[in-house]
């Protein structure tokens, strides 16, 4: 199974970003979406399943009634899906992929606006029983 997962759209999302979506067995947004077009956006591309959770700027409904958390299981391996990077002792909106203590720790980076002199990216899982890869997606350097 492949999931992209995105971040921080702020209001933007990117035609590379729904291209990515349409080739995804499912859709993960970290919150900040910004605005609910993004969300009827992402699930108006594809009919696989997207998953999203509130960021703090998601303060409006529909996004407002969003869960903090979520966690979800996709091909048997467990997501747990935040976005308060904080807890994760992460730096926000910077790609990242590490793990601790056998708990693979993805950060997609910010797939909107550019923040500060980051990256504009987001993320692919690759999911199976047996296996978690992640590879982390520049869309603009």
């Amino acid at each position: 199974m492949r999931a992209l997962m995105i971040a921080d759209t702020h209001g933007l999302l990117r035609p590379e970003v729904l291209t990515l979506a349409r080739e995804a067995d499912a859709v993960l947004h970290a919150g900040d979406m910004g605005s609910p077009e993004v969300l009827d956006a992402l699930r108006a591309a594809t009919p696989d399943p997207v998953y999203a959770v509130r960021g703090n700027v998601d303060r409006t409904p529909p996004l407002a009634h969003l869960p903090e958390t979520l966690l979800l299981t996709l091909e048997g391996v467990w997501v747990y899906l935040l976005h308060n990077l904080q807890r994760l002792d992460l730096s926000p909106h910077a790609p990242r992929l590490e793990e601790r203590e056998g708990v693979t720790r993805l950060n997609p980076g910010a797939a909107g606006p550019r923040r500060f002199r980051l990256p504009v990216a987001c993320a692919q899982l690759y999911l199976s029983p047996s296996e978690v890869r992640a590879q982390s997606l520049t869309l603009l350097p």
